[in-house]
């Protein structure tokens, strides 16, 4: 269970790897971000230049000129970045749990504002709105994108328990000490989502 938003250190990481790939500037950053979320998730235009500022400061990055560009801030990333990418790699690709807390997290918040009686949410006329045909949606765009990229979706029959405890750790929903109470309740397992990106000094 995750008890913050995206998983620390995610931009950073994302930051270093766009470097790796080629000199950038902030905006440009961001908007390839947008680019690799599908359009679905853009950071705050103030989590990005800060960051570019650490690396600087830690000799990650250094600026560059461009005379096509002389304006531009453009960032490239140095051997010492590169040897910090190769530890951020090993440190993000330790998060795929996380990742997955807070895509179900927050899905399950979605289906609770169309089925718990607690929420009673108004959309306008004509648009999204928290119902079982824009839940259909989400997860057909999910399976479409799963057979896109990894080949034919294929049902898991396993519980929650039961997965978890094939990849790794437990299943433990929100307030209980034990994954038992719902180890045959076919559900996935959920998380609580933050409101905001963690803050660009969490290397």
């Amino acid at each position: 269970m995750r008890k913050s938003g995206p998983p620390r250190g995610l931009i950073s990481y994302l930051v270093l790897e766009l470097l790796e790939e080629k000199p950038r500037y902030g905006y440009e950053i961001l908007k390839e971000i947008t680019e690799i979320s599908g359009g679905h998730w853009e950071p705050s235009y103030g989590s990005v230049y800060p960051i570019l500022y650490k690396f600087e400061d830690e000799g990650w990055a250094e600026r560059i000129e461009r005379e096509d560009e002389p304006d531009r801030k453009y960032f490239e990333l140095t051997d010492a970045g590169r040897e910090h990418l190769a530890e951020k790699r090993v440190e993000t690709g330790g998060k795929a749990r996380d990742f997955a807390d807070v895509i179900l997290g927050f899905y399950h918040v979605y289906v609770a504002f169309a089925t718990d009686d607690r929420f009673r949410t108004d959309a306008p006329p004509d648009e999204w709105r928290f119902d079982d045909t824009f839940s259909a949606w989400i997860v057909e765009q999910m399976i479409r994108h799963h057979e896109r990229d990894f080949g034919e979706f294929e049902r898991i029959p396993d519980t929650p328990d039961e997965f978890y405890g094939k990849h790794g750790g437990s299943w433990e929903p929100a307030g209980s000490s034990s994954g038992s109470e719902n180890a045959d309740d076919g559900k996935d397992g959920g998380a609580d989502g933050a409101e905001a990106e963690s803050p660009p000094s969490d290397d």
